[in-house]
């Protein structure tokens, strides 16, 4: 049987930008195992087979794969899918903004798709779960020996390392610089050590220099653990960087905006847009978003 697929970079306003991201619009009569085969075959950060909404009311249900597991929530597959349902018509872009919910397997998932002439041209994800904060980390010296950095290139008072989820737990660790970001190179053996089993296993470093004016903060992610070894673009640890940021922000009531660049050491430069909303002191909401690009599609046979 032949399944269509659309690959996509996201985050990214040009090909061979950006995240890379594999969408089977029409997955229905795929197994688990071949699903997870497939995203193994395309061995990109995640691949995403998309299924009729278990609710009728919603638009869509997802099933994201990285190379080595499913995972329950991932932000540049939810997005770039979005991207992609719209523009191939899947979903009907009436208005120049359509709101659609996507089913995944940490909940109910709501997309804003912003569309000109009918094709979309911007996509944001509202978080499902607001953050929540993680067992304390490894000390300080260990995590500079995880990264082959000295303890010096770590921020330590006010912004220091925190393992924070909002469907998706990542340990956070701020960086002085973008030396330090981008010499930083993780030693696998004392990962499987100090992190392979710790709550947040997967790693967001973060630096407030960064390359783009515009930026805010430029970040490097590594999850060796879901088979990445880095990720140029990740929208589930930017979501979750919201939250890490925004309660050391002062801001009561408002909605706060970062320009996050990341995958600019990978040779794949990618901008994502993240905003968190407060109110009377507390987050009450969190969005990320970007714009994709069509790479190319084809057809896959398999026999299940």
């Amino acid at each position: 049987m032949s399944y269509k697929y659309y690959w996509c970079d996201v985050f990214t306003e040009e090909i061979f930008g950006g995240n890379p991201l594999v969408v089977f619009p029409n997955a229905e009569g795929l197994s688990t195992a071949k699903m997870q085969q497939i995203a193994r075959e395309f061995n990109i950060s995640e691949t995403v087979f998309v299924f009729p909404p278990k609710n009728p009311k919603n638009t869509r249900c997802l099933r994201i794969f990285t190379p080595n597991s499913e995972i329950p929530f991932a932000g540049h597959p939810t997005v770039g899918t979005a991207y992609i349902l719209g523009l191939i018509s899947a979903i009907p872009l009436e208005n120049d903004l359509t709101k659609i919910i996507l089913e995944e397997k940490i909940g109910e998932i709501p997309v804003s798709i912003i569309s000109k002439n009918g094709k979309p041209i911007y996509t944001q994800l509202s978080a499902s779960q607001l953050p929540e904060i993680g067992k304390n980390p490894p000390s300080v010296n260990i995590l500079a020996e995880l990264l082959s950095l000295e303890t010096t290139d770590l921020l330590q008072e006010k912004d220091h390392p925190q393992a924070i989820s909002c469907g998706l737990p990542f340990l956070f660790i701020p960086l002085v610089n973008q030396n330090a970001l981008k010499k930083a190179q993780l030693k696998r053996e004392i990962w499987v050590k100090e992190l392979s089993n710790y709550w947040a296993p997967h790693l967001f470093l973060f630096t407030y220099e960064t390359e783009l004016p515009n930026s805010k903060i430029s970040a490097r992610m590594f999850a060796p653990g879901l088979g990445i070894d880095e990720d140029p673009a990740t929208g589930s640890a930017a979501t979750a960087l919201a939250g890490y940021l925004a309660t050391r922000d002062r801001t009561v009531d408002g909605t706060l905006h970062w320009q996050v660049e990341q995958g600019f050491f990978m040779g794949r430069p990618s901008i994502l847009q993240v905003e968190a909303d407060k109110k009377q002191g507390e987050i009450t909401e969190i969005r990320v978003g970007g714009t994709s690009v069509l790479v190319s599609e084809g057809k896959l046979t398999i026999n299940n």
